[in-house]
Parts: C-alpha cells; sequence; structure tokens
C-alpha cells in the first residue's frame, strides 16, 4: 500500500513538476525585474473603444525559477463608457493591493498572460460594484501581510474576488499557487464558486470537487486533477492541458 501511494504521488506530482522544470529551463527568461518586460501583450483593445462594461481575469507565469510551478493573477474591470481600464492585483512588496500597477494586460516578467474569465455587457456592469466591494474587504492590504507561500499572496487575493463574486463562474489555473489558502486552519464547506465542496488544511493540502473547479488534490500548494466542465489534465508544473 505505501508503495502504491508513493507511485501516485511520482506519477502525479513528481514527474510532472520535473518535466515542466526541464522545458522551463530551456526558456528565454529575465534575469531580473528590471530588465524583463512588463509591456502590454495586446489582448485587450483600447479601453475607448470598447463602450460596454468589461470584466478580465488574468494569470502569468512568474518570474524566474519559480514560473516552473507559479502563476500570478489579477482582476481588471471597465464600467460602460470609461476610457480606461482598472487593474487590481496584489504584490510582495510595500502596500499588497495596488490598483492600475501594471498594464491592464501587461506581461509579467516577460511572460504573456492568459484569460482565466470574461465578462461582458450588462453582466458585466451588474457585477463591476461587487468585484470593488470585494477588493475593499480582502482583508490582508496592509504591509507586512502578504506571504509569498502559502498565502495570502495575489492568488489568495483574486480567489478572495471569485469567491465573493462566484457569478463569474470560472477558477484560478491549478499553478495558481495560494489559492487554496486558509487562514483559519482546517476548512470544509463549498467551493469559491459554490458549485461543490471543498477541504483544506491551510492551503497546504487538500481535495476539491466541483463543477466549476473540477477535481483537485492539493500537496503543499500542487496541485493534480482533472477539469470536469472543458475535460483537462491538471498538473503541477505544466498545469491545465487540455481543451
Amino acid at each position: 500500500m505505501t508503495r502504491r501511494l508513493l507511485l501516485l504521488f511520482c506519477v502525479l506530482f513528481l514527474l510532472p513538476l520535473a518535466t515542466h522544470a526541464a522545458w522551463w529551463s530551456w526558456q528565454p527568461l529575465a534575469a531580473d525585474w528590471r530588465r524583463a518586460d512588463w509591456s502590454s501583450a495586446s489582448l485587450l483593445p483600447a479601453a475607448a473603444t470598447e463602450s460596454e462594461a468589461t470584466i478580465h481575469v488574468f494569470a502569468a507565469r512568474v518570474g524566474r525559477w519559480r514560473g516552473v510551478f507559479a502563476h500570478h493573477s489579477w482582476v481588471v474591470v471597465k464600467e460602460a463608457g470609461a476610457e480606461a481600464y482598472t487593474r487590481f492585483d496584489v504584490v510582495g512588496w510595500g502596500n499588497p493591493v495596488r490598483v492600475n500597477h501594471r498594464e491592464a494586460d501587461g506581461r509579467w516578467f516577460g511572460n504573456a498572460p492568459e484569460l482565466v474569465a470574461e465578462v461582458k455587457g450588462d453582466a458585466a456592469a451588474a457585477l463591476i460594484p461587487r468585484i470593488r466591494a470585494a477588493v475593499k474587504s480582502y482583508g490582508y492590504s496592509e504591509y507586512g501581510t502578504y506571504a509569498a507561500w502559502p498565502g495570502p499572496n495575489s492568488n489568495s487575493f483574486v480567489q478572495h474576488v471569485l469567491a465573493e463574486v462566484p457569478e463569474l463562474g470560472h477558477a484560478l489555473p491549478p499553478t495558481a499557487i495560494g489559492k487554496d489558502w486558509r487562514e483559519s486552519g482546517l476548512y470544509a464547506g463549498l467551493t469559491p464558486s459554490r458549485t461543490g465542496i471543498q477541504a483544506s488544511l491551510y492551503g497546504l493540502a487538500g481535495i476539491s470537487l466541483g463543477w466549476v473547479e473540477g477535481i483537485e488534490i492539493n500537496l503543499l500548494g500542487l496541485v493534480a486533477g482533472l477539469d470536469l466542465r472543458q475535460p483537462a489534465l491538471k498538473l503541477p508544473g505544466w498545469g491545465r492541458v487540455g481543451i
């Protein structure tokens, strides 16, 4: 039994992480944040040309060796008729919660973001005030409250927004380390989307079963599982692999 569990651990966690680390080592990476490309990835149209309200959730690989296994995520909103986007994210220096710290669709340490969720029109207009309220209610906005691992970090922040506004109906990538962090320690209840159930111990170990989140087994922040809604594997390092 012990051997089978060890084999399962190697196949589900260590092997994907090791292969992604090997692949990542061949990627052209910025040596430090000063030399990284933080410019727009041109994923969003100019705000002035987009008349309707919009919501976007983005995630991008973090810098250097940490990109082997982790994403950074953020939320972007624009009210109807607004001439600029508003970006909310959390960083690890100074006061954590930042507004328009970077371009709305900017690269993160040179890594292009991927779209996690998008809502437009009247549905977005109805949800934006609740997103702004969720940002204000985030409990770790004071200097010194940020912790890269296991959290609270940038992904803990975006997960808080998704939990407060479950109508967004999307889950963060499995590589968004910190999304399952819980200050209260042992948590058992609904998933952030409220479409399933979750049990977690400080975000260091846990399991989620939900329509939006799929099946996720979390061990030390690394996640393995299945996406049920849009069939795909969830693998440590690689993230979501599928449709």
